[in-house]
């Protein structure tokens, strides 16, 4: 079993940055298919980046957001750069255990809680 825990949002201006990070218990995460998913009320969850053997991006965090594993830190990084209000969502972090590239919600089997992220303009 795996516990997923996101902190690092926050109320930021249009145009700074934001370090999301998703730390893991239960197991370790350097193994693992790790995504980052943003929902807005009303709107389903929407897939924004993935890291397993690879990296992959929506196309609205290509070029502004970043990826990254901390082993160290049993932990999953979004940097994320230029920031925009249309990106002001609640920010969840998935894992699996697969390793695989997955881009699908329900691919996923461990969810943390979810942080706020807001963007004003």
């Amino acid at each position: 079993q795996v516990q997923l825990v996101e902190s690092g949002g926050g109320l930021v201006q249009a145009g700074d940055s934001l370090t999301l990070s998703c730390t893991a218990s239960g197991r370790t995460l350097s193994t693992y298919s790790v995504a980052w998913f943003r929902q807005t009320p009303g709107k389903e969850r929407e897939f924004v980046a993935h890291i397993s053997w690879t990296t992959i991006y929506a196309d609205s965090a290509l070029g502004r957001f970043t990826i990254s594993r901390d082993n160290a830190k049993n932990t999953v990084n979004l940097q994320m750069d230029n920031l925009k209000p249309e990106d002001t969502a609640v920010y969840y972090c998935a894992a699996d255990p697969s390793g695989i590239i997955l881009k699908k919600r329900a691919e996923y089997d461990y969810w943390g809680q979810g942080t706020q992220v807001t963007v004003s303009s």
